[in-house]
């Protein structure tokens, strides 16, 4: 039985103090009448997918509701910001186009919210007030926190920069929500913070986290950062750990992307290991779906979802079905196993199913195969650095 998380009754006595009417805060938390106070309340939305950058259709579902969203030019981010345009809601984004890849990535990835009327991007990093201030002083009914450093890898090579984005970036933009009185935070979590439990499939309420990458220890750090807001501030804070996201726009450092280039290059695949570590890969729009969920949400003022698929495919699996998704036949470069990878991920999802409704769609080969028609139908292939 899910049992009240403690941060409930701070949450529920947190906003029987703030009305309506009251102002949103300074930094020192005294009130200031040259904030927007954001509106409250939330109604479930309706599911839907956008894959490509076609302009979003309006549905008016959840019209005038405002979001920020960080992260808005990146993968899941510009897939869930086609979501809100889609029904209604005013977007304020953020994204600071990090040279990670290349610009004209994200560029393609936001073009067709450009010229969307209810659409407004703020190009800036999560550490500067200024551009915090700019998104969330029009109004917000939820922030979509997804920006971060991603990618275990990477995070071992630069464990500094992943903490100061991941942690110190996340910290900034929960005491903007303070500020401006957000009542509502969606946190973008990671499955790596699970790292070696063995217990599978893993579940929120596990308390067995072993995360072994800088990238992991960041999320669970911002995580426990989400507890403290919520618990302090009335802040209904919602972390959705994310399991092995893929679909069109997906990141070009990203396994199935890296693979389909491979494949149709006839080039070697490039895998570590011997092919046996597991995944429970997620199609985009299932995230999506359960992203909305968890946007309307009324329950505690703190909880943890896991947003996967609950299957498990081995590497060698998930390469075969690439392979006959692009219609060749793979070639295979076995390369050591990598400092920071797990050996297998699976999610739980009997909390999410249960209290969001979460209940994912798209099985791996027509996840391939829509990928697959994605990539190639893009008119040209980006730089990938």
């Amino acid at each position: 039985m899910n049992q009240p998380h403690p941060a409930t009754d701070a949450f529920a006595a947190a906003q029987r103090y703030l009305p309506e009417s009251a102002p949103p805060v300074d930094a020192k938390g005294t009130p200031s009448s040259n904030l927007s106070r954001c509106p409250a309340g939330l109604s479930r939305p309706s599911s839907g997918s956008m894959e490509t950058s076609a302009a979003p259709v309006p549905q008016t579902t959840e019209a005038g509701r405002r979001a920020v969203v960080t992260g808005a030019c990146g993968f899941i981010g510009s897939h869930l910001v086609d979501r809100l345009l889609s029904q209604g809601w005013k977007v304020e984004a953020i994204d600071n186009f990090d040279p990670f890849y290349s610009r004209a990535i994200k560029d393609s990835n936001c073009h067709a919210h450009r010229s969307y009327p209810g659409y407004r991007l703020h190009e800036g990093d999560i550490g500067d007030a200024a551009v915090l201030d700019a998104a969330m002083n029009h109004g917000c009914d939820v922030l979509f926190h997804l920006a971060a450093k991603a990618g275990v890898r990477p995070s071992i090579a630069d464990p500094e920069g992943f903490m100061a984005t991941n942690v110190t970036g996340t910290q900034r933009v929960l005491e903007a929500a303070r500020r401006y009185r957000v009542p509502q935070v969606i946190f973008a979590s990671s499955s790596s913070v699970y790292g070696t439990n063995p217990r599978v499939p893993w579940s929120e309420d596990d308390a067995v986290l072993r995360p072994i990458s800088p990238y992991a220890g960041s999320k669970v750090s911002a995580e426990l950062l989400g507890h403290i807001y919520s618990h302090l501030y009335g802040i209904r804070f919602i972390a959705l750990r994310f399991f092995t996201v893929y679909g069109p726009r997906q990141r070009p450092d990203l396994a199935i992307h890296t693979f389909t280039r491979a494949l149709l290059r006839d080039e070697p695949i490039p895998c570590y290991g011997d092919g046996t570590t597991r995944r429970d890969y997620t199609y985009v729009s299932d995230v999506v779906d359960g992203i909305m969920a968890a946007a309307a949400y009324t329950g505690d003022g703190y909880s943890i979802f896991n947003l996967g698929n609950d299957r498990t495919v081995t590497l060698n699996k998930l390469v075969e079905r690439l392979a006959a998704a692009l219609g060749v036949t793979p070639r295979i470069k076995r390369l050591p196993e990598q400092a920071g990878d797990v050996p297998q991920t699976w999610a739980n999802l009997e909390k999410s199913r249960r209290l969001l409704g979460y209940a994912p769609q798209i099985g791996l080969e027509e996840g391939l195969t829509r990928f697959a028609t994605w990539f190639r139908a893009m008119p040209a292939q980006p730089p990938t650095a």
